[in-house]
């Protein structure tokens, strides 16, 4: 499926986009807080790419590829730690350094805001911030995620175990946010794997 907005569309990357988040993701700026990075070769976007099906079908990760008008790749967003119960997941992105401070991030969130609330039924999105991470959780305090706390010893990256800013935005809250007017149009059907009970119907 896609979710396509204004100026930025959400699909599934395929092995053609290898070389694109190769590029994207071998700058150590952008891959500083993650638990992998930066890419040293190509076999590791391909390794990430070849899991991602399998992991949509199961319910674990539903990971897109940020894209802009020209079709160029600038990013990644996703839903994991899918909870069917609860009808919560939590939101990941990460965009290359060129599109720092551009907007793209907003957009972005819009659109997986949309997906996440209006065509899978969740009603949380919780979100991930290194504590030192100051550009992230800015940006997303700006977007309207509350801050709830502190979560200790969360993330590995290599041999460091770090602190993690946690945050949450409830379906109210996104109903209630700029976010939930951009334009949005969603084309073709979610995973099975992450459609919860409460889906809205489709607008």
């Amino acid at each position: 499926m896609e979710m396509i907005g204004p100026s930025l569309r959400l699909r599934y990357a395929t092995t053609a986009d290898v070389p694109a988040l190769l590029a994207l993701g071998s700058d150590p700026e952008v891959t500083r807080f993650f638990s992998w990075g930066p890419y040293a070769s190509s076999a590791e976007p391909a390794s990430y790419v070849s899991r991602l099906a399998g992991e949509r079908d199961r319910g674990e990760r539903l990971d897109f590829l940020i894209v802009g008008r020209d079709g160029a790749a600038i990013g990644v967003t996703g839903l994991s730690e899918l909870s069917h119960r609860d009808r919560r997941a939590v939101v990941g992105t990460w965009l290359g350094r060129a599109r720092w401070g551009t907007g793209a991030n907003a957009e972005t969130k819009a659109l997986i805001g949309r997906l996440a609330f209006d065509r899978l039924g969740l009603e949380r999105l919780g979100a991930y911030a290194d504590v030192e991470n100051d550009r992230s959780q800015a940006a997303l305090e700006r977007l309207g995620f509350v801050h709830e706390g502190i979560l200790r010893r969360w993330h590995r990256h290599g041999e460091r175990v770090r602190d993690v800013v946690v945050y949450s935005w409830l379906r109210e809250e996104w109903q209630r946010s700029p976010l939930a007017n951009v334009p949005v149009t969603a084309s073709g059907e979610p995973p099975p794997a992450f459609l919860c009970a409460t889906a809205a119907p489709r607008r």
